[in-house]
């Protein structure tokens, strides 16, 4: 399903069910730690019941599973949900998925102890979406937004990376990343108080295939490039990597998130 929004790689359509195949393969690239944060502030736990907002092949609910909440994961491509659900199989893991976008989310009232959304809150209409998620969520509920992204101008492969993305698709707007704390909307002031709110660094380790296939299943690449330009746009950054990165190499990321108890 395509998706447009003029903030976005200047109102260019792009769907994630395009690079289905390469984000279940190379966008499982979160640190335990990243996962661990949240854990560690007793959510996403036994006991709880858990949604995740714009789940693309289940990252999030995968890899938090052994925590021992109860899932489900949501997504607007019905492309990503299957990869997900195979994913999910294949690992033994019971999580309930289904194809929805976070504004059609339909449960009832009072659901979910805790809402999570990865890598996806800022594609929301936030004025539909957020008191949506105040509704599903019970008394004391946290909605927690989670981001991660490489640092360009202190790192030279990804910088080199995102240059050969503009270099074949001008439009996309999602590279120079610096550091910054997570985007929380005005309307969330009117439903939730912001609990905590931080950042750190990470080194993500990566060979020279794999990187390659991260930045394909970006939305520069896989999610709207023409077939025939990701050829191209492939071509050239794997010659790139073999002439400027070592087989094996870490990428500087920042990761954040922000804690949302609901009043």
């Amino acid at each position: 399903m395509d998706i447009f929004k003029r903030e976005i790689d200047g109102g260019k359509a792009f769907d994630w069910g395009r690079a289905s195949s390469d984000y279940a393969k190379y966008r499982d690239i979160y640190p335990p730690e990243f996962f661990g944060r949240i854990a560690e502030r007793g959510l996403c736990v036994t006991g709880q019941k858990v949604l995740d907002l714009g789940t693309g092949t289940g990252v999030v609910p995968r890899n938090m599973y052994h925590y021992g909440a109860e899932w489900t994961g949501a997504d607007i491509s019905e492309n990503q949900i299957a990869q997900a659900k195979i994913l999910a199989e294949r690992e033994g893991k019971k999580i309930e998925f289904i194809v929805s976008a976070a504004e059609d989310i339909d449960f009832p009232d009072g659901t979910f102890d805790v809402i999570t959304a990865c890598q996806c809150f800022f594609y929301f209409n936030y004025e539909v979406v957020v008191p949506k998620l105040a509704r599903l969520l019970r008394k004391g509920g946290r909605l927690v937004i989670l981001f991660m992204a490489w640092i360009p101008a202190e790192d030279r492969i990804a910088k080199a990376s995102e240059e050969l993305v503009l270099k074949y698709n001008p439009e996309w707007s999602g590279g120079g990343y610096v550091r910054t704390p997570v985007f929380v909307p005005e309307v969330a002031e009117k439903y939730f108080d912001t609990e905590e709110s931080d950042g750190y660094d990470l080194m993500v380790p990566f060979t020279r295939d794999s990187w390659n296939g991260r930045m394909k299943a970006c939305r520069g690449v896989g999610a709207s490039m023409a077939p025939e330009t990701i050829v191209k746009w492939e071509n050239e950054h794997m010659k790139m990597l073999a002439e400027n990165a070592p087989e094996s190499f870490e990428i500087l990321h920042r990761a954040a998130y922000a804690i949302l108890r609901k009043r």
